[in-house]
């Protein structure tokens, strides 16, 4: 068995097998012609169900033809330009590549000793972003693995920057439309879900501050203490971006922490039109990145900065085995010090890869491109009688639902949608996604592909109506 140790005697296996892999792959990807088959659970479920774990075929080209069956051949490919449905980005060539590289080499960034080299490439794309946000030369931040940690990690600093001896007495305040994990954070720091304020937001679903205004006297009359307040730059369903100059005057003003959720908006990072979408910004005390979802990048690839680094002790511990005290004075630089997390991957070299072979101006274009094409989309929908829109896009997100003439009964209009949904899914020619709005069903647009065209919006809105209207007729003749 140790044939298949990755080391110097087995290098033209690794070789062989990984190029085997990646020509099955780049096969799939060439031949395919819709983003899913339309497999259902019940389907595909027996497939794996049949294969006995503790009977390996000892082949590496046996292996791949049963992951062809039980995986690639119905995987949801996000390249394709109809998979319109979640944050998903098709992911550029350079991170690839990176991965393949961090996977073989399989360094730990959790403590130099692990990675050298890595910590000091996570350590120079951190400032690279936080020069990008704005933040000052305090900054500092660290590789996440995803949006939700970031978020958890910027509002235990806020908590224990807040310096309360009563956890039930911290507020956080985010936009009726914030990203579930603010609430969940908050339950997660035991603070309880009720700690979140949720704030209205106006007709573009942007924060009102005048409202925040109010909720934070009312906090302050009320003797309770503003932990944080929570600006996004891109919320999920809509891609709005909250005032986030005015928001920051208001921290300011009533000394909370002012986090700003960028997990989506962040490609504007590197935009080369759109940037002045998130001005306000560096008045972040904390910033929430996924660049695996605006800059291109496999999952997962996010990080969480933070104005003054001297705020992430609060997420230090340090182990005698693994990162002493004595490290600190040595000036060893163990990103552990900052980081939730211990064992940890070297996804900063994706973005490495990814800016070192196409610029940031390259990653900007592309993210420039799916937020043209939201217009575009949005100038469909609201030409289109069919549909009905709800926001013009301010980043490459389009929520709309379909209206169909003769009928009025909402719950009918609902019904209708979550079919039209359904069965685009099961007919694998697009994949779309859904949300509710007003206590009613919508469909979402997720535009993150510059290979999307107005002509694929179009033919999948066809779709939509299509089936929406096969509903409709279905249900009328079992009406009668």
């Amino acid at each position: 068995m140790r044939s298949h140790l990755l080391n110097d005697t087995t290098a033209e296996q690794y070789r062989r097998s990984v190029t085997e892999g990646v020509e099955r792959v780049a096969a799939k990807l060439a031949a395919t012609d819709r983003p899913f088959t339309g497999v259902t659970v019940d389907a595909l479920a027996p497939r794996i169900e049949r294969i006995d774990l503790d009977k390996p075929l000892h082949d590496t080209t046996a292996v791949l033809d049963e992951l062809e069956e039980v995986y690639l051949r119905d995987a949801v490919y996000f390249h394709h330009p109809r998979y319109l449905a979640h944050l998903n980005c098709p992911v550029v060539i350079p991170a690839v590549l990176g991965e393949a590289v961090l996977s073989a080499v399989n360094s730990s960034l959790d403590t130099w000793d692990q990675s050298a080299g890595g910590t000091l490439i996570e350590r120079k794309l951190i400032d690279w972003t936080a020069a990008r946000i704005g933040l000052g030369p305090a900054a500092d931040g660290v590789f996440t693995s995803g949006g939700s940690q970031s978020n958890l990690q910027a509002l235990l600093l806020a908590r224990e920057e807040a310096k309360s001896d009563d956890l039930s007495k911290l507020r956080i305040f985010a936009s009726e439309v914030s990203h579930f994990s603010v609430k969940k954070s908050a339950k997660l720091l035991g603070l309880g879900q009720d700690a979140v304020v949720s704030v209205p937001v106006d007709h573009d679903k942007r924060m009102q501050t005048v409202a925040l205004a109010h909720e934070l006297e009312r906090c302050a009359k009320d003797g309770l203490t503003p932990m944080a307040v929570v600006a996004t730059a891109g919320t999920t369903d809509f891609g709005s971006i909250d005032p986030l100059p005015e928001i920051a005057e208001l921290c300011d003003r009533f000394g909370a922490w002012m986090h700003v959720d960028a997990a989506y908006g962040c490609g504007l990072l590197a935009s080369v039109k759109y940037r002045d979408r998130i001005d306000g910004i560096e008045r972040a005390d904390s910033v929430t990145v996924d660049y695996h979802k605006s800059f291109f990048q496999p999952v997962s690839s996010s990080a969480v900065l933070v104005k003054d680094a001297a705020t992430l002790r609060h997420a230090t511990y340090h182990a005698e085995y693994l990162n002493p005290r004595r490290m600190v004075q040595e000036r060893i630089p163990n990103q552990v010090d900052k980081s939730l997390q211990t064992t940890r991957r070297f996804d900063a070299l994706k973005l490495w890869m990814t800016l070192r072979v196409m610029g940031a101006d390259g990653i900007g274009q592309l993210f420039d491109e799916v937020c043209d094409l939201a217009v575009e989309g949005w100038k469909l929908l609201a030409a289109d009688p069919r549909f009905d829109v709800v926001v013009q896009p301010s980043l490459s997100t389009l929520v709309f639902r379909y209206i169909p003439q003769a009928v009025t009964d909402p719950a009918e209009i609902d019904r209708a949608n979550l079919y039209a949904r359904k069965a685009l899914f099961a007919s694998g020619d697009a994949v779309v996604a859904g949300t509710k709005l007003g206590g009613r069903h919508y469909l979402k647009f997720t535009l993150l592909n510059p290979e999307t065209t107005t002509a694929d919006m179009a033919a999948v809105l066809d779709l939509i109506a299509g089936h929406a209207e096969q509903y409709l007729g279905e249900s009328l003749d079992r009406a009668s």
